[in-house]
């Protein structure tokens, strides 16, 4: 729950290097999360037309940018620039290379972007 906090926290936070571990962590966190929320959305029957809940379309509005940003740093861990969040708009393929680059472990010791997260923690 810190690594989820920690990305909240740093929520306007594009520069610098996020390790995969606070990166997947909070997309675990992310997840659970928006299930239970919208979960109670159902039993409330606040569902929107579309299948989504209110709470569920709040929260995602809330972690929205925090998660672009933990994104974004998370590419800058593997040498990359946050121009290859591009790919995402490419269906299934650029979804996987994201998915691949965000599984990759980070460059050692610093790069153009920064200090070594693992070497700080």
């Amino acid at each position: 729950m810190n690594w989820y906090l920690s990305v909240l926290r740093n929520y306007i936070g594009f520069s610098g290097r996020a390790r995969r571990k606070e990166f997947w962590m909070f997309i675990l966190v992310n997840a659970i999360i928006t299930v239970v929320i919208s979960i109670v959305d159902k039993i409330l029957g606040w569902d929107l037309g579309d299948g989504q809940g209110i709470l569920a379309t709040i929260y995602g509005l809330l972690v929205f940018l925090p998660g672009l940003a933990v994104q974004f740093r998370r590419l800058h861990d593997t040498e990359r620039t946050a121009w290859w969040l591009l790919l995402s708009f490419i269906p299934i393929v650029g979804w996987i290379a994201l998915i691949v680059f965000s599984c990759q472990s980070g460059t050692p010791g610093e790069n153009r972007f920064g200090p070594d997260p693992k070497r700080a923690s």
